[in-house]
């Protein structure tokens, strides 16, 4: 089943409506329906996706029109929508255990997420996004996908998110595609999508969720 809900954000269920949860953060340009794709490929593999709406229903097509859109003050802080759309997902999934797959600005939410503490993040990952911080009460483990020539994630900042994943000792997988840009994973992006760095990077992050959520 797939619905776009009454609580800000899209929802998809497996066969069995019941799985491993997974909150899905879209990136700058909104939850647009390549994100609400992936949604429904996650669900196919068997997990229950929450993806919280953090522009209230607003997306952007072109760069300019993103930028806009994220300095945008929504009705409500974006922690706050993630935050409800992560509630609801406990509640829907069949699992005490939390996956976070966010894109660009959503990859930097999920890295957020990931260090606090308290919350069931068991399994992070993120495409084209790093993020600074403390990572030590973490419990969550990591795989990150990193495009070759990136204006907007430079090298110091991977190299410092290493150190940090390194000093908090949480395991983590990087994975570099050669040949690719910003937005390699998304079709809805024709001058950067990359789809053979696409699909392997899917692979990978399938199977990583599978074999971290159980």
């Amino acid at each position: 089943m797939r619905t776009a809900s009454a609580t800000g954000s899209y929802e998809a269920l497996p066969a069995e409506d019941a799985g491993p949860g997974v909150l899905l953060l879209h990136a700058n340009f909104g939850l647009t329906s390549c994100m609400r794709s992936m949604c429904d490929d996650l669900a196919d593999e068997g997990f229950v996706v929450v993806a919280p709406d953090m522009f209230e229903g607003r997306t952007a097509r072109t760069n300019e029109e993103s930028v806009a859109l994220r300095a945008h003050r929504g009705s409500e802080d974006r922690w706050r929508v993630i935050a409800k759309g992560l509630d609801r997902l406990q509640r829907r999934a069949g699992s005490p255990n939390i996956g976070v797959v966010g894109f660009s600005m959503g990859g930097h939410w999920g890295l957020w997420l990931a260090q606090q503490a308290l919350l069931p993040v068991t399994a992070t990952v993120t495409f084209y996004a790093v993020r600074g911080g403390d990572y030590r009460g973490s419990r969550s483990a990591f795989q990150l996908h990193l495009a070759a020539a990136d204006e907007y994630v430079d090298r110091s900042g991977v190299a410092r998110l290493r150190r940090k994943l390194e000093a908090a000792g949480r395991p983590y997988e990087l994975h570099m595609y050669g040949g690719t840009a910003h937005w390699f994973c998304e079709e809805d992006h024709p001058e950067t999508f990359d789809a053979g760095a696409s699909e392997l990077a899917w692979k990978r992050t399938i199977g990583f969720l599978h074999s971290t959520l159980g």
